[in-house]
């Protein structure tokens, strides 16, 4: 787990369009939220 103030580990993860998103492409760059909605897009 990580700590407050801690950078967060890199990790790749396919966007909505299905193109493939890296975290460490935006270091340095723009601010990132992650936002995980389990199950919100799906009829379950």
């Amino acid at each position: 787990m990580s700590e407050v103030g801690q950078m967060a580990p890199d990790f790749t993860l396919p966007a909505h369009n299905g193109e493939p998103i890296t975290l460490s492409d935006f270091r340095g760059e723009k601010n990132v939220i992650l936002s995980f909605h389990i199950f919100s897009f799906t009829g379950g």
